[in-house]
């Protein structure tokens, strides 16, 4: 074959995210004019979009959608509020940066709540709970996935192994406490007897031991924060057998708890009421509050609202088969000393007979 007597150049456009083609010089100018024009295109949208764009931020949150399923629609009917509300559901999330140590923490809160929990795996840069305008990512995620508690790690030269726990109301923050991880052993670590592993989805018992529980305010505060955070389901009645676990609070300083995680043994003593020992399961670490905020007054007012139970309705009763049932009283009738008209179609029947019987009577009297 004669070769061509027009050389063809090679020619690499980079910033096209191009491979690398065969094109004459006219071709390549005519895709980097093409390639100037787009720039300067995106260039000039999106100096107009900020300049329409207002600097309030839109709240994601409020934006109502009408549900188009009925499966959206009974999803929304489980988060509307309720006279006896919802197990509450945990939140977990990494920060930007975490260490192993808190890495490992958080998978084993996750672990303990893993029946009431949602964990991201992801990093999150935006979420700095104790700062204006850093909960607001925060705040979204809560919203999104229906949870009111959170526990947010994050690693720094200043505060290292930091784990924020912190409770919503209306999807809002409400009330935080930071504290720092130091002594962690993990569920690994312990040699137990597998038996004695607790169940999932079992009531907790919890037992605070020292006095700075009850007169120092961040342990208070901490304090109700734990109760919370491992309360689950809210029940009247419990039976002795489920309870398989124990957390321990120890109170080390005015700022430091050692948290143990312990099963129950039960053994006989002789009684009725059996003899109980714990059998450390992990996992264990020490606790040192570092900051806690404790929710406004009007906040704490609103939040401890009670909504007002109805009146009871008098002979009214609601039956699940028979529904809404009434009782009515109506007093004695006295059907004897009722007057009685005559316009009654009996009577006028005897009169007629009776008046007959007369007429007969009359007419054998006068032929005899």
């Amino acid at each position: 074959m004669a070769e061509d007597t027009n050389p063809v150049l090679i020619y690499e456009i980079a910033s096209l995210n191009a491979p690398r083609c065969r094109c004459s010089p006219s071709q390549a100018l005519l895709y980097l004019y093409y390639f100037l024009l787009k720039v300067l295109f995106l260039f000039l949208l999106r100096s107009h979009l900020s300049c329409c764009v207002s600097d309030t931020p839109i709240d994601i949150t409020m934006q109502i959608r009408a549900p188009k399923t009925k499966r959206a629609k009974r999803e929304l009917d489980k988060r509307a509020p309720k006279l006896v509300e919802n197990v509450k559901k945990t939140l977990i999330l990494h920060g930007t940066k975490t260490s192993a140590v808190l890495n490992s923490v958080l998978t084993e809160l996750y672990h303990l709540k893993r029946d009431n929990a949602v964990k991201f795996s992801k990093k999150n840069e935006n979420i700095k709970p104790f700062e204006s305008g850093g909960e607001t990512s925060l705040e979204f995620f809560s919203h999104k996935t229906d949870c009111s508690l959170f526990a947010f790690g994050s690693h720094s030269k200043k505060r290292p192994n930091n784990l924020v726990l912190g409770r919503t109301y209306d999807h809002h923050i409400y009330d935080l406490v930071e504290v720092g991880v130091e002594n962690f052993k993990s569920i690994e670590s312990f040699e137990y007897d597998k038996k004695l592993a607790p169940k999932i989805g079992s009531k907790p018992l919890f037992a605070f031991i020292g006095e700075e529980f009850e007169s120092v305010d961040e342990l208070k505060h901490l304090k109700v924060v734990l109760l919370d955070f491992f309360r689950g389901e809210v029940v009247e009645n419990l039976n002795l057998t489920g309870v398989d676990r124990v957390f321990v609070c120890t109170a080390l300083s005015s700022k430091t708890i050692l948290l143990m995680h312990c099963a129950l043994r039960l053994k006989k003593s002789g009684t009725s009421i059996p003899r109980m020992e714990l059998v450390e399961v992990g996992p264990s670490m020490d606790l040192v509050v570092r900051r806690h905020r404790l929710p406004s007054e009007s906040l704490l007012k609103e939040a401890m609202k009670t909504p007002d139970h109805a009146k009871k309705i008098k002979n009214v009763t609601s039956d699940v088969i028979k529904g809404k049932t009434g009782r009515i009283y109506i007093p004695d009738q006295k059907v004897g000393d009722m007057p009685l008209s005559n316009n009654i179609k009996g009577l006028k029947r005897e009169r007629r007979e009776a008046k007959q019987n007369k007429e007969s009577k009359k007419r054998k009297t006068e032929s005899e």
